[in-house]
């Protein structure tokens, strides 16, 4: 891999993304209108140190995960990104792989719910990206558990509340979902991983496999209990990416409510939370 090359042309993109357009807080002195190195990790989902080694050319084969979450958070065209792969030395996904790319329009659509917590997920239900007022409400899950199939049967759960019932409902809606995904893209590897640690490691991931139970999206009302905040009851709604298999999450609430006055309160300190980091 050219070091070098790859270090530069990543150094060049987080140059010319501004903080308002990736939805941080612009406030502070800078040296340059793009990003800081801190604020390309965070969105990235990686440390800063490793950002700076890429940059340096002092971090050699880093992985096609790495290389797609870049090249969301530089917000790169679908050409840019088939370069950053093959500067990396590694190949672009092909149509046969869960498509991760987002399109102009579903980062125009982000960009403009900055009240709203939003997030894009892909068919898979690995997220791709979350909007500072979703990150604040849900947290900001990290490795294994950005993918919510994992996240529900094999890590912590999330902040939403489940009776019993809706667990079971839950969990049966993403296994459909994720095994419509393996059929659909027989060639992603790191779908067919995530499948084989699910099967070796969740029996009820097992079950719902093997009995082909199906499940589906409904607009829902659920009680999220934020650590500050406390419970906030929000309408949640999945709406589909035409041509990508990739899902929007919206969470609202009802205007005037003290559900409304308690998510506007979450958006302010997540907001008060990045400008501190």
């Amino acid at each position: 891999m050219a070091n070098a090359e790859f270090g530069q042309a990543v150094r060049r993109w987080r140059d010319r993304v501004s903080p308002e357009s990736a939805g941080l807080p612009a406030g502070g002195h800078r040296r340059a209108a793009g990003l800081r190195r801190e604020e390309l990790a965070m969105l990235a989902g990686i440390s800063a140190d490793y950002v700076t080694r890429l940059e340096q050319g002092r971090a050699s084969h880093p992985s096609a995960q790495i290389i797609e979450t870049l090249a969301r958070a530089l917000r790169l065209s679908r050409t840019e990104r088939a370069h950053l792969f093959h500067l990396a030395g590694l190949t672009p996904p092909g149509p046969d792989t869960v498509p991760a790319y987002l399109t102009p329009s579903v980062r125009r659509l982000m960009d403009r719910l900055t009240g709203t917590p939003a997030a894009v997920f892909d068919a898979a239900w690995t997220l791709l990206v979350a909007n500072p007022a979703h990150t604040a409400l849900m947290g900001e899950p990290r490795g294994p558990g950005r993918n919510a199939v994992w996240r529900n049967l094999l890590g912590p759960g999330t902040r939403v509340r489940h009776t019993p019932e809706s667990q079971r409902v839950m969990e049966a809606m993403l296994v459909a979902d994720l095994r419509a995904a393996a059929g659909q893209y027989p060639a992603d590897r790191g779908l067919r991983r995530l499948v084989a640690e699910l099967r070796a490691n969740s029996d009820r991931f097992g079950e719902l496999w093997d009995s082909g139970a199906v499940g589906h999206h409904e607009t829902a009302r659920k009680i999220v209990d934020h650590p500050q905040v406390g419970p906030v009851t929000l309408d949640c709604d999945t709406l589909t990416v035409a041509g990508s298999d990739q899902r929007i999450m919206l969470y609202t609430a009802e205007p005037g409510t003290e559900d409304a006055e308690r998510l506007a309160l979450v958006t302010v300190l997540g907001t008060q939370t990045l400008t501190a980091g």
